[in-house]
């Protein structure tokens, strides 16, 4: 049985997701080791990305770190930043499945405010057939809880979807669940499953 939908993590497979990079731009390195011990940061990006409110979970925090008030509300007001550059060879796959008529769904830990903000400032967000995205669902990868509502939803067989994401704890779960999976590293390794799956030439994959 082939390939029916292939399923694209957001964070470091379509944009990077890389916080602490954005801080040592910002604030140096050093200060940013020290607002990382201080102020469990991805933690509290884990409670946006279960369903609370971004703005609100984001400034409560600033609120309760009093030294580090302004460095922590820089992760709602300057978001897009942190999730940037865009992979750009990741998002011309993405395309090509999708002018092969492959279905394609996200399926991502993100809140759910935030997603909504960043689709206008992110085009590709807007061209997934389905969007699975944990702040709507209230559950993050990688509890099985997650995968078992997407094959609820969707209606394909697990064996038939193909699912990539940058951590190999979000690939094995799906693994066990009879997802194919792909562990992402790069665009070009992703591409290349892609092409032996049969989904695409080596030219559609930009090889």
């Amino acid at each position: 049985m082939g390939v029916e939908a292939v399923i694209f993590d957001i964070g470091n497979v379509l944009t990077r997701w890389q916080p602490e990079a954005f801080y040592d731009r910002v604030i140096g390195e050093a200060r940013r080791r020290a607002l990382f011990a201080a102020v469990d940061l991805h933690g509290m990006n884990d409670a946006v990305d279960a369903g609370a409110e971004f703005r609100d979970t984001v400034y409560a925090w600033a609120d309760d770190y009093p030294d580090w008030s302004a460095e922590i509300a820089m992760w709602h007001d300057r978001w897009i930043e942190l999730a940037s550059p865009r992979i750009e060879g990741s998002i011309a796959l993405l395309r090509a499945l999708r002018g092969k008529g492959v279905a394609v769904f996200a399926l991502t830990n993100f809140g759910a405010s935030s997603y909504a903000a960043a689709v206008p400032l992110l085009d590709f967000l807007s061209e997934f057939d389905r969007e699975y995205v944990s702040g709507r669902m209230g559950v993050i990868k990688p509890d099985p809880r997650i995968y078992e509502m997407v094959e609820q939803d969707c209606g394909i067989a697990p064996e038939r979807l193909l699912f990539t994401d940058d951590r190999a704890e979000n690939i094995a779960a799906a693994a066990v669940r009879g997802w194919g999976t792909h562990h992402f590293t790069d665009w070009q390794g992703w591409a290349r499953r892609l092409v032996a799956e049969g989904l695409l030439t080596e030219r559609e994959a930009g090889l």
